[in-house]
């Protein structure tokens, strides 16, 4: 373990540099939220009821806490990187030393995230803090003790899906096309956009069948108490199965694309 911990250590360090860069993005970020939020308060306005269940402090919350779960889990250039190391040759000295490469790329996808948090925290916490008095608080602490359970899962279901996306390199010359489309159908599917309990039925349920939904609108879900009682544990359930699967299919994935690699620098 202590070849990844020295991974970590020099994600970290490595991240540093771009420190500003990160502090810079969370800022804008927080642009088309603002639009969001303004959309969202203009339809509630003038109303005493809710939309879908939901009341205007929980809809601006569910936003919020959609910011968090992005800050947190969210994969920003990782799956570029497995690419160009693919495409590059650079992959062949993993091939020859005692580390597996999924591993490493996880310590590096850990380190980032610290970082990247690190250096949103100012812009977020002002945000919030502008926020407050539509802030939602759960009744109980089980259902925040649920969400950050989800929450660990919900991040390891996004880097297992780009990282999965990234090894196509190994049959496809350029996969940044691809993972543009996925990126787009993610973004809406996993309930950036609107909460997705707010769809007709018959689309809710379908999306509740693909992994999308489980890396955002589920663990915010659980702490707007939106997901209570045994449909917590079943959604944690199928959350954990889609992180075995997909960690299965990254697996496979690689084992498949080494067979046909052939080095061309490194």
């Amino acid at each position: 373990m202590s070849k990844y911990w020295h991974v970590i250590c020099i994600g970290v360090q490595s991240t540093l540099v771009y420190r500003f860069n990160f502090l810079a993005r969370a800022a804008f970020s927080l642009v088309p939220l603002m639009a969001t939020l303004y959309i969202w308060r203009t339809i509630f306005e003038g109303r005493d009821s809710t939309v879908s269940g939901y009341s205007l402090g929980k809809m601006v919350t569910y936003y919020l806490i959609t910011l968090l779960v992005d800050t947190l889990t969210a994969v920003t250039d990782d799956d570029w990187q497995v690419a160009a190391d693919i495409k590059d040759g650079n992959i062949s000295q993993f091939l020859l030393r005692p580390i597996d490469y999924l591993t490493y790329r996880f310590c590096l996808f850990g380190a980032g995230r610290l970082i990247y948090a690190a250096a949103a925290l100012i812009p977020i916490g002002l945000f919030y803090f502008w926020h407050r008095a539509d802030f939602y608080l759960p009744a109980t602490w089980t259902a925040g003790a649920w969400f950050l359970v989800s929450l660990v899962l919900a991040g390891f279901m996004q880097f297992l899906i780009s990282y999965s996306l990234a090894l196509l390199a190994f049959w496809l010359l350029d996969v940044s096309t691809l993972i543009i489309l996925i990126f787009g159908l993610e973004y809406a599917a996993s309930g950036h956009l609107f909460p997705l309990d707010i769809l007709p039925p018959m689309a809710h349920n379908l999306l509740m069948w693909t992994p999308f939904p489980y890396e955002v609108f589920f663990p915010v879900s659980i702490y707007l108490e939106q997901i209570t009682g045994a449909a917590i544990y079943q959604g944690l359930a199928i959350q954990a199965g889609w992180v075995i699967i997909l960690y299965g299919l990254a697996r496979w994935i690689w084992s498949c694309g080494i067979r046909r690699y052939s080095a061309v620098g490194g």
